[in-house]
């Protein structure tokens, strides 16, 4: 018995032994990331300028999308809102992602509300998607017009859905906008009495066969209000979108904002943002293409919105908002397969802000060894501009 006792506690030794050998091997297999710089890509004090996206196109020139409004203290109001009538697309340009000179030049203006939220998706063929929705301000004697349920994000401003531009020249021109499908999960119609058509902030992803997979969100509850995520896919493009799978249900809490990512062995991975579950980022993993998803769950952490970027050595850098105190920026660098986000380092990008109005970033590879993680910023309380972090690979 003693033998039998002493044989197992060896096993028992050589398996904790390997199990950390191998998390020792996970983390030092691992690019080291030190910070640069930290850049202001584009700071106007009659603006509040948010939600940035970003991409880097063949030819080497660097896309900059974001929504702009009119910083309201510029009409003796206290403060802005993430909703406003004047709201609308923008885009910059640079050659090396670090110098943005000069004004930025109009995007897209929607004719009927202010625009959200630019992501935008640059194709293997160079084309490129760029979605966001809207919000119409409706006067007090409309709003008993309106078709019920709806969604009211304050008196008066209620919800368009989402729309998606297209640009076949590499972003000189856009096209569109399209309407993708209303999904059959969501309950509410449109300030135009229409049910919502699809929408969500986030990441899109070409996938290795060609499809743009596009993780959605939709009002399935009214009562109380909550969210759930959903996959659309278009095998055109972007043109069209076919309904899939749900990918995060709960019934007591919500899921909003989600990039999705492409592992190489073929998992479709949503880094999802979530309500009622103390901002904590969750993950769901499809293991069939996007037929369906397994059960959401917790990362760990708190940080949202969340944006994956696939580097040379194919580990993944997961970059999110923070806003705890210190507010600021914060990343981790994932294995390939996105399977260790519990025990991946967290990395500080920023710390540095002066509120919890900030975040959203998105990153893209500047080189084989620099990274600019873009994303909205106030260092001074009210002065939210677009700003960027140059990250070195070591």
């Amino acid at each position: 018995m003693n033998v039998l006792r002493s044989h197992f506690g060896m096993v028992l030794t050589m398996i904790i032994l390997i199990s950390a050998g191998q998390r020792a091997l996970s983390q030092s297999s691992k690019p080291k990331i030190k910070k640069n710089q930290d850049i202001i890509i584009y700071d106007d004090e009659k603006f509040h300028s948010a939600f940035p996206s970003i991409v880097k196109k063949a030819d080497g020139e660097f896309l900059l999308a974001f929504r702009r409004a009119p910083d309201r203290k510029i009409f003796g109001e206290g403060h802005s809102n993430h909703v406003d009538p004047n709201s609308y697309l923008v885009m910059m340009r640079s050659r090396d992602g670090i110098s943005w000179d000069g004004e930025p030049e109009l995007l897209y203006a929607h004719a009927f509300g202010g625009s959200q939220d630019p992501c935008l998706l640059l194709m293997k063929n160079g084309k490129m998607l760029c979605t966001s929705y809207g919000w119409a301000f409706v006067r007090p004697d409309g709003l008993p017009n309106l078709k019920s349920p709806n969604f009211q994000n304050k008196d008066g401003v209620v919800f368009l859905g989402g729309y998606v531009l297209y640009s076949d020249d590499g972003g000189k021109e856009w096209a569109g906008p399209l309407y993708p499908p209303h999904i059959s999960p969501e309950i509410n119609f449109s300030a135009m009495g229409i049910p919502i058509p699809a929408y969500n902030r986030g990441a899109l992803w070409e996938g290795k066969n060609g499809r743009i997979y596009w993780v959605v969100a939709a009002s399935d509850s009214e009562s109380p209000r909550k969210t759930s995520t959903h996959l659309i896919i278009s095998e055109d493009e972007g043109k069209n979108w076919e309904y899939s799978t749900p990918v995060a249900v709960l019934d007591t809490a919500s899921f909003n904002e989600t990039s999705i990512y492409e592992t190489p062995a073929g998992d479709l991975v949503a880094f999802l943002r979530t309500s009622r579950l103390n901002g904590e980022a969750w993950i769901a993993r499809s293991k069939d293409g996007g037929k369906s998803f397994g059960k959401p769950e917790s990362m760990g952490f708190v940080g949202y919105p969340l944006h994956a970027l696939p580097l040379p050595d194919k580990n993944v850098l997961l970059v999110y908002g923070y806003r705890e105190k210190p507010y600021g920026i914060r990343a981790r660098i994932l294995n390939p397969e996105c399977t260790d986000f519990k025990t991946a380092k967290e990395i500080i990008i920023r710390d540095d802000g002066a509120g919890t109005d900030l975040g959203y970033p998105w990153s893209v590879m500047l080189d084989d060894k620099r990274i600019l993680v873009s994303y909205y910023h106030n260092v001074v309380p009210g002065r939210i501009h677009i700003a960027g972090s140059i990250l070195e690979i070591q």
